[in-house]
């Protein structure tokens, strides 16, 4: 696994998504829903040396964990997906890449535009 960038997502199909998508390894971390500051700096913890990607859903509960995440991790970067699409697992696989590779990810050759 890559040991400069961690992805932080909500879910398993956010995860599965991401990994077909992304040309190198990259560790991605599944919150799996809102979470609490405590149980945000548990599973973080590993990391905090790590650049840091917040990519979760454009809904009530994404935002939630945004908010968690200004707070006690200012340094980490956000990516959003358009607010048409709503969740991460429901982006196109080419939306979501194009995403990816705006924040220097390396993407698969068939998934960019």
């Amino acid at each position: 696994m890559s040991d400069e960038k961690v992805i932080i997502v909500e879910g398993g199909s956010d995860r599965k998504r991401l990994v077909r998508i992304l040309a190198d390894p990259v560790e991605i971390i599944c919150t799996n829903g809102t979470v609490s500051p405590y149980r945000l700096e548990e599973l973080l913890a590993p990391y905090e040396e790590q650049e840091l990607y917040v990519f979760v859903d454009a809904d009530e509960d994404g935002e939630k964990t945004r908010i968690l995440f200004k707070r006690d991790f200012p340094a980490a970067i956000h990516l959003y997906t358009e607010k048409v699409y709503r969740e991460v697992e429901t982006t196109p696989y080419k939306v979501l890449a194009k995403i990816l590779q705006e924040a220097d990810f390396k993407i698969r050759p068939e998934y960019l535009l």
